[in-house]
């Protein structure tokens, strides 16, 4: 039987991350554009903390970390609710007590040195695969490492790391067997920043400050390895699997706030002595974004709903993230037109966002590779048309 309810659980925290949002979050917008145009961070840290304070205070804390470690285990579904919800706002905030997911490869030792300090808030992690030659094409690293007796000699170059410039460790691919040719013999390490990597900040059209990664003849001891010597991509695959239905999570909450913001302004703004609201170039404007954000939020749903019952959702993930990405960019733009000038001003949050959610098309798999990935599923029978709930 298909259920497309929430249960009482999911929806109590819905109503309370969205409550957070609206009474903690969106209030801070003004600011954050403020301290962003000033060319400060967009939340200062003591407020950051004071945030995540008030977040663990109710119970938003480790909503995806497992109950061992002191989180609440809350699977993928509800994560991409609570993504949504996040994504009704621009404020960058994220709960805490939480960790990348192939943190949880790490060893015993690995464990209280990296996982638990990352959950509890005092450490600050980077996943860095991207090079400036291998972008979608992960498997294209040239980043190396060489052993040094009991030692790995790492060099390289990563770019595009997200929270690079903040992290104090990352976890970095490099090549270790140059023989399999095709990335398959690449191996995570755990560098800490005090072992000699160094980070400069990369300029965007956006607020999303990135960072170039330079590994010059940086030492790591063995016993710093993720997972096995050559394995590496495995975990990088699993890592970026669940980015994907994740990305265009957060993307439905953001359309559907713009939308609200369309529909208000539709009604109020008046053009040749009447409402804009009863123009038929903004009804179609405002029936179509809310179509192609109810069909985005179904099939983001449908992929976390497939990852958290232990099936393959690769497939359902891309459809996800180019339905999103897409959506999100047609959205913002007409929601920007039906606002006219005032939509191109800096007073509404409209133009931040039309430069932010460009980014959603490129990154964790561009539009294209999504679709090359789609097709190909198609072409080799991975994927069969016309079944449902298979």
């Amino acid at each position: 039987m298909l259920n497309f309810s929430l249960s009482d659980e999911q929806r109590m925290v819905r109503d309370t991350v969205r409550s957070f949002v609206e009474r903690e979050l969106i209030p801070l917008e003004s600011d954050v554009l403020r301290n962003e145009a000033q060319g400060r961070p967009g939340i200062a840290p003591e407020d950051l903390r004071a945030l995540q304070d008030k977040a663990r205070s109710a119970g938003l804390w480790g909503i995806n970390t497992p109950e061992e470690y002191g989180g609440a285990a809350l699977g993928a579904v509800m994560n991409a609710i609570i993504a949504s919800e996040l994504g009704r706002t621009f404020v960058p905030f994220r709960f805490g007590g939480s960790a990348d997911n192939i943190l949880y490869a790490a060893n015993s030792e690995q464990r209280e040195r990296y996982l638990i300090p990352t959950i509890n808030g005092e450490r600050v992690s980077c996943f860095a695969i991207t090079e400036p030659g291998a972008g979608s094409d992960a498997r294209n690293i040239r980043s190396r490492a060489h052993r040094d007796g009991d030692d790995w000699i790492i060099n390289g170059e990563k770019t595009f790391i997200t929270g690079g410039n903040q992290a104090d460790f990352v976890m970095v691919f490099a090549l270790t067997d140059d023989s399999a040719g095709d990335g398959s013999g690449a191996t995570c390490f755990l560098v800490d920043r005090d072992m000699g990597w160094t980070s400069q900040p990369i300029p965007t059209m956006g607020e999303w400050a990135p960072a170039t990664l330079h590994f010059d003849n940086v030492r790591v001891p063995g016993s710093n390895v993720l997972g096995e010597v050559g394995q590496g991509f495995q975990l990088a695959m699993r890592w970026i699997g669940q980015g994907r239905y994740m990305i265009p999570a957060r993307a439905i909450g953001t359309c559907e706030r713009l939308l609200r913001m369309a529909v208000d302004y539709a009604q109020i703004r008046h053009s040749m002595g009447q409402p804009i609201a009863n123009y038929q170039a903004i009804q179609w404007k405002i029936a179509d974004s809310h179509v192609e954000t109810e069909s985005m939020k179904w099939l983001t749903f449908y992929a976390a709903w497939q990852a958290e019952n232990g099936i393959d959702a690769r497939h359902a993930s891309s459809l996800a993230k180019l339905s999103g990405a897409e959506t999100a960019n047609r959205v913002a733009d007409r929601v920007m037109q039906i606002h006219g000038g005032m939509g191109y001003t800096k007073e509404l949050p409209i133009e931040r966002w039309y430069r932010e959610l460009r980014l959603l098309r490129i990154f964790e798999g561009t539009d294209e590779i999504q679709r090359r990935t789609i097709a190909r599923n198609l072409f080799k029978g991975h994927v069969q048309l016309g079944s449902i709930g298979d």
